[in-house]
């Protein structure tokens, strides 16, 4: 039989949640056929041939985008099963029944895809249609045949004016943490699971050969397991002295494991992304991170110091803000000299809330939540301060217009600024120049965040 598996988004990376189960499904006997919406239109033989269709959901974007594809999939082959998996296919189970899903799949799915490969195909008696998996696998080397060309997706800026191809991989996934907004929190449940060093290790040298000049590390947070992280730049260092690579790592671990810091830009890593997410104290404890202010502070100067570049990640709007804590978050950036570490988009970012989100345990959000909207796949909230959304708004605007100007990180922040003052009833003062010794910061063509509507552009190859 043949089976179809469709990634919509995922951050401008070839998609590893295709990648991997189609090693797995290939391995059962199915003819594999991988679609991926964010670099291609849609492949109608390799839709209309399928007798399992398959769309993986791993973030907010992917899952509008798939909704808005399915009709088009649906009218192509209204006959194969159609099977939802990804961190947004179990908190969105009841809506994605309404689009016709026939199984819903959560977590470490490759094993339950394969048991309903063979149902479909007579070969078991697989009927957990609708199901979050965290079985311990045993994990494989991707299958990435059949996906667009590295030199398609996003590409690194290293910041000397020259751009390097990506390729993506992952070491562990799941997250041991439970912060309040994260969508990894209601499937995983503070559970994570390492990938074997030489699965690790064979996926990256495949995606070297195929012109990969740099890797992420696209887990969760790349330090739940410290031990296993360390071995695996080690051994990636060892054989790819020449290959950089990036990486996700909470706070609290650039604060704990500070002693490893310089190993990590000693072995090739060239930025981390971090999910800061406020510097409100207030709001930090509400989100449960499990950091403060002041541990933010502090993890900027320990990474400066071990020649480490820090990409700062927010989430300025949300029921709490007021447009004198958002200009203290700006005015903080600009005294750590982060200005060029933060991608404009991050400034803009306003909070989602789906579906088993850990927010809603929050009482006091009874003061701010209106209703569930099925076509957003969130719930409507409005903030306490009602000027903090008009300013939202135009953050916003002044963001995109500057991205799609090319204004470059420093011009948008400016003009920020100057919004924030304005909404605060100030006079902008000037900002501090760049540090003497500031670095040029390498950065993705595509911005890590996943909360945004999706784009013309992309609702174009659906």
């Amino acid at each position: 039989m043949k089976v179809c598996l469709i990634s919509t988004y995922e951050l401008g990376h070839q998609p590893f949640g295709v990648a991997s189960p189609a090693r797995w499904l290939a391995d059962a006997g199915a003819d594999v056929r991988c679609i991926d919406l964010s670099v291609d239109c849609l492949d109608e033989q390799a839709v209309r041939e399928a007798g399992l269709i398959a769309i993986y959901l791993p973030m907010h974007t992917a899952t509008r985008l798939a909704a808005a594809a399915l009709p088009k999939v649906r009218a192509l082959n209204p006959d194969a099963h159609l099977a939802f998996y990804g961190l947004y296919a179990s908190v969105n189970a009841d809506y994605l029944r309404g689009l016709g899903a026939g199984t819903i799949l959560a977590g470490e799915v490759e094993t339950a895809l394969v048991r309903l490969y063979d149902r479909l195909t007579g070969e078991g008696d697989y009927s957990d249609e609708t199901a979050v998996r965290l079985d311990k696998q045993r994990f494989r080397v991707p299958q990435r045949q059949g996906l667009p060309d590295l030199s398609r997706y996003a590409v690194l800026h290293v910041g000397d004016g020259t751009t390097r191809t990506v390729g993506y991989t992952e070491a562990t996934r799941g997250c041991k943490h439970l912060c309040r907004h994260c969508p990894v929190v209601p499937v995983y449940q503070g559970r994570f699971f390492a990938v074997g060093r030489d699965v690790v290790m064979e996926d990256v040298r495949r995606q070297v050969a195929a012109g990969a000049q740099h890797i992420t590390f696209g887990d969760p947070d790349f330090l739940n397991g410290p031990g296993h992280a360390m071995r695996v730049v080690e051994d990636f260092h060892t054989e790819f002295p020449e290959i950089t690579y990036d990486a996700t790592i909470k706070v609290e671990h650039l604060l704990n494991h500070r002693d490893k810091l310089r190993r990590l830009g000693e072995t090739g890593c060239l930025f981390v992304t971090t999910a800061v997410e406020s510097v409100d104290d207030d709001v930090l404890a509400k989100l449960d991170k499990g950091h403060t202010r002041a541990d933010f502070v502090e993890v900027v100067a320990a990474a400066r110091d071990a020649g480490l570049n820090l990409s700062p990640t927010f989430i300025p709007f949300h029921p709490w803000t007021t447009p004198e804590g958002f200009r203290d978050l700006l005015a903080l950036l600009a005294e750590l000299d982060l200005i060029e570490n933060v991608a404009p988009v991050q400034l803009s970012i306003r909070l989602l809330i789906p579906q088993g989100s850990r927010i809603l345990e929050l009482d006091e959000m009874a003061d701010y939540l209106g209703d569930f909207d099925s076509e957003k796949l969130s719930y409507a909230w409005a903030p306490g301060d009602p000027s903090a959304d008009a300013l939202q708004v135009r953050v916003r605007d002044a963001v995109q217009a500057g991205e799609r100007e090319n204004a470059g990180r420093r011009a948008i922040f400016q003009q920020v600024w100057e919004i924030a003052h304005e909404a605060c009833g100030r006079i902008a003062p000037p900002l501090p120049p760049a540090r003497a010794d500031s670095r040029p910061v390498p950065a993705m063509s595509e911005p890590w965040y996943c909360c945004a509507e999706p784009t013309e552009e992309q609702l174009a190859r659906l």
